[in-house]
């Protein structure tokens, strides 16, 4: 079973930038789409953004033209680059895997997870 794991969160202030990690133990990595979301207290999971099997990507109109995804087949790794912060941007952001489909902003069609990393964004 794929596990994923992330890192990077952290607090940083408004206007700030960081970059999140999601490592894979599955060499079969390449072949899966990985997704970003998050989730604030009290709020649904939201979709961020979203990197395919061939590298197109897509993402939620909050964070166009500030946050990247991008991932490193050979070494299993998905990354999110988050520029220009806003304190809305503070959440839990998971990292997600599926092996199948398009919808690639659905939370519900991801199959693995990993277990979160806090970005708090202060203003």
């Amino acid at each position: 079973q794929m596990q994923l794991v992330e890192s990077g969160g952290g607090l940083v202030q408004t206007g700030g930038s960081l970059r999140l990690s999601c490592a894979s133990s599955q060499r079969t990595f390449s072949l899966y789409t990985m997704g970003w979301f998050r989730q604030a207290p009290g709020k649904e999971r939201d979709f961020v953004t979203a990197i395919s099997r061939s590298g197109d990507t897509y993402y939620a109109d909050s964070v166009k033209g500030r946050f990247t995804i991008s991932r490193d087949n050979a070494k299993n790794t998905a990354y999110l680059q988050m520029n220009s912060l806003k304190p809305e941007d503070t959440a839990v952001y998971y990292c997600a895997a599926k092996f199948w489909g398009r919808d690639y902003e659905s939370s519900s069609t991801y199959s693995i997870w990993g277990q979160g990393t806090q970005v708090t964004v202060s203003s």
